[in-house]
């Protein structure tokens, strides 16, 4: 008798992956532990899914149609790519393990195609080579995922220091006896700005904007000597 295709959707399957990633993140996961989450045999996945890769490469096109969905802005280039870095942090900020699955992916994707030739055309109207278009978008792209990754990372590092010393300990506490232990040459610099707080900038909208503004400086600054 002829195998009939499993009554579940791919849109529960991306759902029950997102609930998956974000539970134990992208190292964690595999498609038995998600075929479990489902309630169905493994094997039933790859009716619609060939591999787990093929799986990722889905999610993170479900990614790159969100951003295209809610990226709205107009205006000059500079006002163009502000509103695709924010709109690029905001989505990966609410999908768990989202920077990885997009860092992971080619652009084999119809969304995902779409994502990268609207990014391409935010500085199209710049006097910049087409090498130079695609080299400001990959910088862009490159600075928003890994500000959002290490501010994943970040908060994972201290829920894992919590987990292990408890929740009365304070991460912050073993690195100070650490850098106090340390001369003034090696730590000091670093001892008196995370004493002060400067650390606790990190992952921030402050933070993230200033980064920003260093980039659209620099791009505006390579556009001004062209065109001199």
């Amino acid at each position: 008798m002829k195998k009939q295709q499993p009554q579940i959707s791919e849109d529960k399957i991306l759902e029950a992956s997102w609930q998956l990633l974000g539970e134990g993140g992208i190292e964690k996961f595999s498609m038995r532990r998600l075929a479990d989450r489902l309630g169905i045999q493994a094997p039933s996945l790859y009716w619609h899914f060939k591999s787990k890769q093929n799986l990722y490469q889905r999610l993170a096109n479900q990614i790159s149609k969100i951003i295209l969905e809610e990226f709205h802005s107009e205006g000059d280039w500079k006002e163009q790519l502000t509103g695709l870095a924010v709109t690029i942090r905001s989505v990966l900020s609410r999908y768990p393990c989202s920077t990885q699955l997009m860092m992971m992916t080619l652009p084999h994707e119809p969304d995902i195609i779409r994502y990268t030739n609207r990014m391409l055309l935010c500085v199209e109207s710049t006097p910049l080579e087409q090498e130079q278009k695609m080299q400001v978008v990959t910088t862009l792209v490159n600075y928003v995922f890994y500000f959002v990754l290490d501010h994943y990372q970040h908060e994972r590092s201290i829920s894992a220091i919590l987990k292990d010393q408890g929740s009365g300990a304070l991460p912050g506490e073993e690195l100070i006896g650490l850098m106090d232990s340390m001369s003034e040459t090696d730590a000091g610099l670093f001892r008196r700005m995370f004493k002060s707080g400067l650390f606790e900038l990190m992952g921030t909208d402050r933070a993230f904007e200033f980064g920003l503004k260093l980039i659209l400086l620099g791009i505006e600054q390579v556009i001004q000597e062209q065109e001199k």
